[in-house]
């Protein structure tokens, strides 16, 4: 595999997950009320970046093509789980509209605890499978037909860093003071709005998922 090759494989992988999607939704949902919760959510979605980046070097995308049953119940009950999630946010943020935090710190307690949005980052990004598929394509017309156990562990590394840096930066740069400051009024708007994208994200995954497995 040539470093073009490489560095073109790691900035699509960036490109891609720069787009609005639920990682990125939760992430700017969470880093507006706390940074430290916004971390722990990145540190939970490396989690499943990881798993993914490594089953799609591996050739998993080979077997949930042939058996899209697999992929479709994961997509089920991923979908499930993401609605579930949305409905939390939806109905939070909907309560809490007539009495937003007036500081920092109560912004911050809203949030719960650091595991509780470790265990939101790692479950949003498991959630999704396809991620799989879209690895395999952009991955598979560059990779070797049998990558060595080194260029594998290499490219799994980068791609999972890389991730890692970029939503660690957008967590970072969302989170500051003045920022957050700003956002104070709005938040339980922001929660409805994550909510919202959460339920609609879900149901569409569900309902392919169950097309998928019935």
């Amino acid at each position: 595999m040539s470093l073009s090759a490489f560095l073109t494989v790691i900035v699509a992988n960036l490109i891609a997950a720069m787009s609005p999607g639920p990682d990125i939704i939760l992430i700017t949902r969470i880093a507006t009320k706390s940074r430290r919760h916004a971390v722990a959510a990145v540190l939970g979605i490396q989690v499943g970046v990881i798993m993914w980046c490594s089953l799609t070097v591996l050739g998993a995308a080979a077997l949930l093509r042939t058996f899209p049953s697999i992929l479709g119940l994961i997509q089920l009950v991923g979908g499930t789980w993401l609605m579930w999630m949305g409905w939390n946010m939806l109905r939070t943020g909907w309560a809490a509209r007539t009495s937003p935090a007036v500081d920092l710190e109560s912004a911050e307690a809203s949030v719960g605890r650091l595991r509780y949005a470790f265990v939101q980052g790692m479950t949003t990004n498991l959630s999704n499978p396809k991620i799989v598929l879209f690895l395999a394509a952009l991955i598979a017309p560059l990779l070797p037909a049998h990558p060595s156990l080194g260029l594998a562990v290499l490219l799994i590394a980068s791609l999972v860093i890389s991730s890692f840096l970029l939503f660690l930066v957008i967590s970072f740069v969302i989170s500051t003071n003045k920022i957050r400051r700003r956002m104070l009024r709005a938040g339980p708007w922001i929660d409805v709005a994550a909510g919202i994208f959460f339920i609609v994200a879900g149901a569409t995954m569900a309902v392919t998922g169950f097309q998928d497995v019935f």
